[in-house]
């Protein structure tokens, strides 16, 4: 590692990183300076103190109260680093793929979305319109943009015996190919720290890390059925084995999925907002309509309160076509039913069911479907 101030009080100013052949290129100077200080002598970070202060973060602390060596704005950087690692999971990433991304996004963007940088760049890992990595608008969602860098890190013949500053530069080609290894132990220490909050998180470590692609259909030997049969009986809480959000799913409902799945097994509560399910307030818990409002809120999209109004919202489909994210609707009537989960793709349904019970994925076979809706 190299670049990087050492000692007390001293601030490290990394270069902008400047124009290259390559299609992506550095962050700004700004997000370079924000860095504050970070010795590369942190050879050793405590990843139980960085998960414990993380964990704070991710339910809901105060960035006052939180500090993480190299973490200048954890209440901004964290989420943002907890996306990168969630776009890796859903797309079967091996875990040095993920750290590999949070390493880039550290030196490119200090893991903040920007809506600037050095020419056309932007968003986490500073990528370009004009270089065809998508529309400004696109490169801003951090999903979509977490999905793009894998895209293009799996695609690089033996990433997986590089290191993690040859892999990052393979993608981003920049001029300053050596400078993503000063990220690596603070990106290793995220990432094992966030991993740690998905269902089966962890269980990637070192299984599927010959892939280099991404896995193909049916590797756990389940093919399950369209209605959701084939999963078997699903422990209330838990995600079943086997089950990856679709790949062509739409970014903003694979983005509405995974925040929905990390409500997994927090008590249901009638008029709970849903927004600190975790939480010791009970009305902070989730019912069947918070959850889909507060999930699809987290994708950036505003949906209305109650099931009777959100069975009003986007367009009609047909409980035959159903896409990764649509409300289905049961209980009561079309016009004005009780009941709203939302489909996750592979035949299941995450929903919030009722009183005395968990946020929970069930097998579609399980719903008699009164009405489905795509909001996207």
């Amino acid at each position: 590692m190299k670049g990087l101030a050492a000692g007390i009080g001293v601030v490290f100013l990394s270069p902008i990183l400047i124009a290259g052949i390559g299609m992506m290129l550095a962050s700004s100077a700004d997000a370079v300076q924000s860095s504050g200080s970070f010795s590369s002598c942190s050879t050793d970070i405590d990843t139980d103190k960085v998960a414990e202060q993380v964990t704070k973060i991710l339910d809901g602390a105060s960035a006052k109260d939180v500090h993480v060596e190299g973490l200048d704005l954890p209440a901004e950087q964290v989420p943002n680093a907890q996306t990168i690692v969630a776009a890796g999971l859903s797309l079967d990433v091996p875990k040095k793929g993920q750290i590999i991304a949070l390493a880039t996004a550290m030196q490119e963007s200090r893991l903040r979305n920007l809506n600037y940088g050095d020419r056309d760049s932007l968003g986490l890992f500073q990528q370009r319109p004009s270089q065809g990595w998508g529309s400004a608008q696109q490169i801003r969602d951090p999903v979509y943009a977490s999905e793009q860098f894998y895209k293009h890190l799996l695609k690089v013949d033996g990433w997986q015996q590089m290191t993690v500053t040859q892999a990052a530069q393979a993608v981003q080609k920049s001029g300053l190919p050596d400078a993503y290894a000063q990220w690596e132990n603070l990106a290793t220490a995220l990432q094992e720290a966030i991993a740690k909050t998905f269902p089966g998180g962890n269980d990637k470590d070192g299984k599927d890390a010959d892939q280099g692609k991404q896995a193909s259909p049916g590797t756990t030997g389940c093919t399950p059925g369209q209605d959701g049969s084939g999963f078997g009986r699903i422990p209330e809480g838990s995600v079943p084995k086997g089950y990856k959000i679709p790949k062509d799913a739409d970014p903003r409902a694979r983005k509405a999925i995974t925040w929905a799945m990390q409500q997994l097994g927090t008590l249901y509560q009638w008029g709970g907002s849903c927004t600190n399910a975790h939480g010791p307030d009970p009305m902070g818990r989730c019912d069947c309509s918070s959850l889909m409002q507060q999930a699809y809120a987290h994708a950036g999209l505003t949906l209305t309160r109650t099931t009777y109004t959100q069975v009003n919202e986007g367009k009609a489909v047909s409980p035959a076509q159903l896409k990764p994210g649509d409300l289905i609707f049961s209980r009561g009537t079309a016009a004005r039913p009780e009941h709203v989960g939302m489909y996750m793709g592979e035949g299941l349904v995450i929903e919030a069911p009722r009183t005395t019970k968990p946020v929970r994925i069930t097998p579609i076979k399980d719903w008699t479907i009164l009405a489905a809706r795509r909001v996207l």
